[in-house]
Protein backbone atom coordinates (compact mmCIF):
# COMPACT_ATOMS: atom_id res chain seq x y z
CA UNK A 1 0.00 0.00 0.00
CA UNK A 2 1.09 3.56 -0.65
CA UNK A 3 0.09 6.98 0.61
CA UNK A 4 0.12 9.69 -2.03
CA UNK A 5 0.28 13.32 -0.95
CA UNK A 6 0.00 16.12 -3.45
CA UNK A 7 0.39 19.86 -2.96
CA UNK A 8 -1.55 21.69 -5.68
CA UNK A 9 -2.91 25.12 -6.58
CA UNK A 10 -6.36 25.80 -5.07
CA UNK A 11 -8.00 26.61 -8.42
CA UNK A 12 -7.02 23.14 -9.74
CA UNK A 13 -8.81 21.27 -6.93
CA UNK A 14 -12.19 20.67 -8.60
CA UNK A 15 -10.63 19.50 -11.86
CA UNK A 16 -8.25 17.14 -10.04
CA UNK A 17 -10.97 15.73 -7.77
CA UNK A 18 -13.31 15.25 -10.72
CA UNK A 19 -10.68 13.17 -12.52
CA UNK A 20 -9.64 11.23 -9.41
CA UNK A 21 -13.27 10.29 -8.77
CA UNK A 22 -13.30 8.54 -12.17
CA UNK A 23 -10.69 6.02 -10.96
CA UNK A 24 -12.50 2.77 -10.21
CA UNK A 25 -11.88 1.57 -6.68
CA UNK A 26 -10.35 4.81 -5.39
CA UNK A 27 -11.00 4.58 -1.65
CA UNK A 28 -11.33 8.33 -0.99
CA UNK A 29 -9.34 11.53 -0.76
CA UNK A 30 -8.58 13.84 2.17
CA UNK A 31 -8.37 17.53 1.25
CA UNK A 32 -6.73 20.21 3.42
CA UNK A 33 -6.18 23.95 3.02
CA UNK A 34 -2.52 24.69 3.71
CA UNK A 35 0.02 27.45 3.22
CA UNK A 36 3.75 27.37 2.64
CA UNK A 37 6.53 28.45 0.33
CA UNK A 38 8.98 26.85 -2.05
CA UNK A 39 12.40 27.79 -3.34
CA UNK A 40 11.24 31.21 -4.52
CA UNK A 41 9.98 32.04 -1.00
CA UNK A 42 6.66 33.49 -2.36
CA UNK A 43 8.36 36.82 -3.13
CA UNK A 44 6.43 37.67 -6.32
CA UNK A 45 3.31 35.56 -5.81
CA UNK A 46 0.10 37.53 -6.38
CA UNK A 47 -1.81 35.35 -3.89
CA UNK A 48 0.73 35.39 -1.04
CA UNK A 49 -0.26 35.59 2.61
CA UNK A 50 1.98 37.50 5.02
CA UNK A 51 2.05 36.11 8.55
CA UNK A 52 4.46 37.61 11.08
CA UNK A 53 6.61 39.00 8.25
CA UNK A 54 6.86 35.60 6.53
CA UNK A 55 5.27 35.28 3.09
CA UNK A 56 3.28 32.13 2.34
CA UNK A 57 1.27 30.93 -0.64
CA UNK A 58 -2.10 29.17 -0.17
CA UNK A 59 -2.19 25.62 -1.47
CA UNK A 60 -4.29 22.47 -1.21
CA UNK A 61 -2.97 19.16 0.12
CA UNK A 62 -4.58 15.96 -1.15
CA UNK A 63 -3.91 12.68 0.63
CA UNK A 64 -4.98 9.20 -0.47
CA UNK A 65 -3.95 5.67 0.49
CA UNK A 66 -4.17 3.15 -2.35
CA UNK A 67 -3.03 -0.33 -3.31
CA UNK A 68 0.33 -0.57 -5.05
CA UNK A 69 -1.47 -1.28 -8.34
CA UNK A 70 -3.30 2.07 -8.25
CA UNK A 71 -0.28 4.31 -7.61
CA UNK A 72 0.68 5.08 -11.22
CA UNK A 73 -2.89 5.88 -12.25
CA UNK A 74 -3.40 8.27 -9.32
CA UNK A 75 -0.02 9.93 -9.84
CA UNK A 76 -0.70 10.34 -13.57
CA UNK A 77 -4.05 12.04 -12.89
CA UNK A 78 -2.45 14.37 -10.35
CA UNK A 79 0.42 15.21 -12.69
CA UNK A 80 -1.83 15.85 -15.69
CA UNK A 81 -4.65 17.81 -14.08
CA UNK A 82 -2.72 19.83 -11.47
CA UNK A 83 -0.18 20.99 -14.06
CA UNK A 84 -0.09 24.59 -15.35
CA UNK A 85 3.56 24.74 -16.38
CA UNK A 86 4.29 27.63 -14.03
CA UNK A 87 6.51 27.85 -10.97
CA UNK A 88 4.60 26.74 -7.89
CA UNK A 89 2.52 23.96 -9.47
CA UNK A 90 3.30 21.80 -6.45
CA UNK A 91 4.69 18.37 -5.64
CA UNK A 92 3.57 14.75 -5.42
CA UNK A 93 4.99 12.48 -2.71
CA UNK A 94 4.58 8.68 -2.55
CA UNK A 95 5.15 6.86 0.75
CA UNK A 96 5.06 3.23 1.83
CA UNK A 97 2.23 2.39 4.24
CA UNK A 98 2.96 -0.44 6.62
CA UNK A 99 -0.51 -0.92 8.07
CA UNK A 100 -4.06 0.40 7.81
CA UNK A 101 -6.67 -0.25 10.50
CA UNK A 102 -10.32 0.69 10.06
CA UNK A 103 -11.41 2.06 13.42
CA UNK A 104 -15.08 1.06 13.11
CA UNK A 105 -14.48 -2.62 12.27
CA UNK A 106 -10.87 -3.22 13.32
CA UNK A 107 -10.26 -4.55 9.78
CA UNK A 108 -6.60 -4.45 8.80
CA UNK A 109 -4.59 -4.24 5.60
CA UNK A 110 -5.82 -3.42 2.09
CA UNK A 111 -9.41 -4.25 3.04
CA UNK A 112 -9.34 -1.36 5.52
CA UNK A 113 -8.70 1.30 2.87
Amino acid sequence: MKEIKAIIRPFKLLEVIDELSKIEGLPGVTVSDIKGFGKSRAKNAPDKIVYDLVEFIPRIKLEVVVTDEMVEEVVNVLQKFAHTGNTGDGKIFVYNVEEVIKIRTNERGEGAI
